[in-house]
């Protein structure tokens, strides 16, 4: 057991929940946000190299993006400031999830993150004005980037909005279904 922190599975293979404990006192708060040594429980392999961060406005909702192989990416996500509803779709054809969504809140002020391994869809609803931060273990790349539209049908994800603030690139990402049939993933 590593210090300071807490891992807990989600029931979907590799994606797991981390909770770092936070020491709040008069001057503020500190708490680790990232050790090497959860490698070890992440992925023996895993290494970050680029980091991201966004702010979204309260309504907004982004994604569900991904790259394709070999330009897939693992993240690290959290939010340093607000709250959103962060979202994710296995998108690995051996897994027994493939195709579920799972989704948890990130909170600015528990500190609580997500680990996202290869092979999945992310997105994000803010649920309050949030500074959204994560890693990657690959690097962004243009051509590999593919996405699902955030209000596939058959996906069904229960977003907080009936009427978000959405990119048009977004708008009109494909379903699960026709990435399936077209042999995308």
């Amino acid at each position: 057991m590593l210090p300071n922190v807490s891992f807990i599975e989600t029931g979907i293979a590799g994606l797991i929940q981390i909770v770092p404990k936070v020491f709040p006192d008069d001057r503020g708060l500190f708490f680790e946000s990232y050790r090497s040594e959860w490698n070890s429980y992440l992925g023996s392999n895993l290494s970050f190299v680029q980091e991201n961060q966004s702010f979204s406005r309260k309504g907004v909702i982004r994604g569900l993006h991904f790259q394709r192989p070999p330009y897939a990416q693992a993240k690290l996500v959290r939010v340093i400031a607000g709250k959103v509803l962060d979202v994710v779709v296995d998108l690995r054809k051996d897994s027994v999830t493939f195709g579920k969504s799972y989704g948890l809140i990130l909170d600015g002020e528990k500190q609580n993150q997500l680990f996202v391994p290869e092979g999945f869809a992310h997105g994000l609803a803010a649920l309050e004005d949030s500074i959204f931060f994560y890693k990657c273990s690959n690097f962004y790349h243009k051509e590999s980037e593919q996405g699902i539209r955030w209000n596939d049908p058959t996906l069904n994800i229960q977003w907080p909005f009936e009427n978000p603030i959405v990119s048009e690139k977004d708008e009109v990402l494909p379903t699960l279904q026709e990435l399936i049939r077209n042999s995308v993933i």
